[in-house]
């Protein structure tokens, strides 16, 4: 399981957000093996005024990714790197933060995560 917050300026980023949840989906599927209908993605978009970031340009995003323990560092370290391969855009306008918490910690379709039988494994 994977959710992903990306957070950007609104004037920038609004109307891409397909392209741009397209783009880290195909990479959530060839770096971590996850479904490509696996795809819960949220957008946070905010007027400039509330989205302070001086030493970048106006197209800076930052990527949260949310996801169970179990991945190795190589896997993420390939996520990362996927994603700035395809990043179409300067590298210093993206910002990627993998943040991970036990299955236990996750409630979905009713149970403890944990209790979940996946169609994908999690331990890559």
């Amino acid at each position: 399981m994977a959710q992903v917050k990306m957070y950007g300026r609104r004037d920038v980023w609004s109307g891409q957000q397909r392209e741009i949840s397209d783009l880290v989906q195909s990479c959530l599927v060839s770096a971590w093996g996850l479904p490509e209908e696996k795809r819960f993605h949220r957008f946070l978009l905010l007027d400039a005024d509330d989205f302070v970031c001086p030493q970048r340009s106006e197209r800076y995003l930052i990527v949260e990714v949310v996801c169970f323990t179990g991945r190795s560092d190589d896997a993420k370290r390939a996520l990362v790197r996927e994603l700035y391969a395809k990043w179409p855009h300067d590298p210093e306008d993206l910002e990627i933060t993998i943040i991970e918490m036990p299955k236990v910690n996750w409630g979905i379709r009713g149970v403890p995560a944990d209790e979940l039988t996946l169609s994908y494994k999690v331990e890559v």
